[in-house]
């Protein structure tokens, strides 16, 4: 709402005004706006909840420290959710496509994870909504995002397809030239993705259904879909299951949202991707506006929720996280790189998966259940073997920001 304020100052010449034309100003206004709201309002939220006795209930697993943390205050997604939005809306350009289907998606997410915890909590139903009104809520998001990233006319890349000197003044798009050749620049709609590591760094999803022959640009959009489902559901589940311990799943999350702003600004940046030799997104730059917001939230959520913490995100948090990642790697394209980046989700996500289904194969084949793990998610387990929370906690954050920067030198290593 400010940018369009200051956009019409700056018609009218007023001085200082076109410094809202600034990304990087903006960016850096929304990250002092978020830490501002989650630190200082945040403080406020933890007072009601704990006045209302909203507090979390523990089911006892034996663990060191566990029923200590009985009636800490849940739901401070509420935080969260309010410090992306509110610096969003303020300094973002809401007409950009980008910033929308962010927007709705922490909306989405996050309401989906406050109904599970008003259940917990106001029902005194320990199990919450029903997983598969999750999952639905999951599936429907990821159609809306999908769909909308693919037949949308503004979510376009732009490439440099190079021409003879000779046809530039027959070429109907504009036209560049660099070392004595000539290049027609065109925004068009696309298929292709980023895939890491690889010279040629760009995937196209019409090659997943090659089979269909010459159908299958026109059917590509149903495996694009789907992927993105798939994504969406498996990010925001895994960030769910992560948070287990303080401040693990801020943590994790904000070094995430970081490497995702520098991912939005270098592939919006025209110079800066020409250089890289990378995919130029048009307009996604704005995403560092909203990248910003999430960075200052979950570091301002971190100031109360590290150990020991005062208040939980709950699925009001983890969920909305989760899903704010999985659309954002999405939108810009770099959706291939979430098993690295995500890697601390991934693996917290898979040492829940394989501990249900070791169990449930060794119960059926010897009369027993065994365990790989002392207990999933994998955290737990190193609780068990007599680590300090602290300690695990911060192990998994410099895990994180080793994926992280593994993440961003992809951009050069291939």
């Amino acid at each position: 709402m400010l940018y369009y304020l200051f956009q019409y100052l700056d018609k009218l010449d007023v001085p200082g005004a076109g410094v809202f034309q600034y990304i990087s100003f903006r960016s850096a206004m929304a990250i002092i706006t978020s830490l501002a709201i989650s630190t200082i309002y945040g403080k406020r939220i933890i007072s009601i909840l704990q006045r209302k006795q909203i507090g979390e209930t523990i089911r006892d697993l034996g663990l060191e420290g566990q029923m200590q943390k009985k009636g800490t205050p849940t739901m401070g997604g509420l935080i969260i959710l309010l410090s992306i939005i509110v610096p969003t809306l303020l300094f973002g350009d809401l007409k950009n496509i980008y910033v929308i289907l962010m927007l709705v998606t922490t909306v989405w997410l996050g309401f989906i994870g406050f109904l599970d915890d008003y259940i917990k909590v106001f029902r005194k139903n320990k199990k919450g909504l029903a997983g598969k009104f999750k999952v639905i809520g999951q599936i429907v998001l990821g159609l809306i995002v999908g769909m909308t990233l693919y037949f949308s006319n503004q979510v376009v890349i732009r490439k440099h397809v190079e021409i003879p000197v000779e046809k530039i003044a027959s070429a109907t798009h504009p036209v560049i030239q660099k070392d004595g050749k000539a290049f027609e620049v065109i925004e068009k709609k696309s298929n292709l993705t980023t895939i890491p590591f690889l010279k040629n760094n760009e995937f196209d999803y019409s090659w997943l259904v090659w089979f269909m022959g010459d159908k299958a640009v026109k059917y590509a959009w149903i495996v694009f879909v789907l992927i993105t489902i798939f994504i969406l559901t498996a990010v925001s589940n895994g960030a769910n299951m992560t948070d287990g311990l303080d401040g693990l799943a801020t943590g994790v999350a904000a070094i995430i949202g970081t490497t995702l702003g520098i991912l939005a600004y270098v592939s919006g940046n025209t110079i800066i991707a020409e250089y890289l030799k990378i995919m130029y997104i048009p307009h996604i730059g704005e995403l560092v506006i909203f990248a910003s917001a999430f960075i200052g939230a979950t570091v301002g959520f971190l100031w109360y929720n590290s150990y020991p913490a005062q208040i939980f995100m709950g699925d009001t948090g983890s969920l909305a996280i989760g899903g704010i990642i999985a659309v954002f790697a999405i939108i810009i394209r770099k959706e291939l790189l979430i098993p690295i980046l995500c890697g601390v989700f991934l693996v917290e996500n898979l040492s829940v998966v394989m501990q249900v289904s070791w169990f449930k194969y060794t119960k059926r084949k010897f009369g027993e259940g065994r365990r790989i793990f002392r207990m999933a998610p994998l955290h737990h387990h190193f609780q068990l073997k007599g680590y300090p929370e602290a300690k695990i906690v911060t192990r998994f954050w410099i895990i994180g920001i080793l994926l992280a920067v593994i993440t961003i030198i992809t951009l050069k290593i291939r």
